[in-house]
């Protein structure tokens, strides 16, 4: 069952651009850090919309993890330390489940001190087993366990979120 539309998700990434720059608006630049595949393709339709709606440096940078195996292989990101010092990072996934994927993805900046670091995800799942809080999501959804989200970001012309 399709509970997002491409327009419907359209819709959504704009609204969490605006909130984005609207809780920003001291800081010189943003960092959008997507994880993995989806969460990557996230980011970039959001730092695609941040740069036609603001002149506000945003970066695009990409977190890789093995979801289902968060401890057995490196956790790393393409920015340095350095470039990492003192910003405003925003972790960004398509999909927040128990919140264990996010909470891994943090172990990048664990060597570094961001001035703050924020989560955005297009759905948000109440299954939450680990502390995480979602800052800016763009759909909050209700589900049973055995159900599973599937966020088709694959297609920039045909966005997709289906309910199985």
């Amino acid at each position: 069952m399709e509970v997002l539309n491409h327009q419907q998700i359209n819709h959504k990434i704009i609204r969490l651009s605006y909130e984005i720059l609207e809780n920003n608006l001291d800081q010189n630049q943003i960092i959008l850090a997507g994880i993995n595949n989806n969460g990557y393709k996230f980011a970039q339709l959001l730092f695609d919309s941040l740069s036609n709606i603001s002149d506000k440096k945003v970066i695009l940078s990409r977190i890789q993890l093995n979801p289902a195996y968060p401890t057995d292989h490196p956790i790393t990101t393409d920015m340095s330390s350095q470039q990492l010092q003192n910003k405003t990072i925003i972790i960004v996934d398509d999909v927040a489940n128990t919140g264990r994927t996010v909470f891994y993805a943090c172990k990048v900046y664990m060597e570094v001190l961001p001035y703050k670091i924020e989560v955005a995800v297009l759905v948000d799942r109440k299954h939450k087993l680990f502390p995480i809080k979602v800052d800016y999501v763009g759909l909050s959804l209700a589900t049973t366990l055995q159900e599973s989200i599937k966020a088709d970001l694959s297609h920039p012309d045909a966005l997709a979120v289906t309910l199985n």
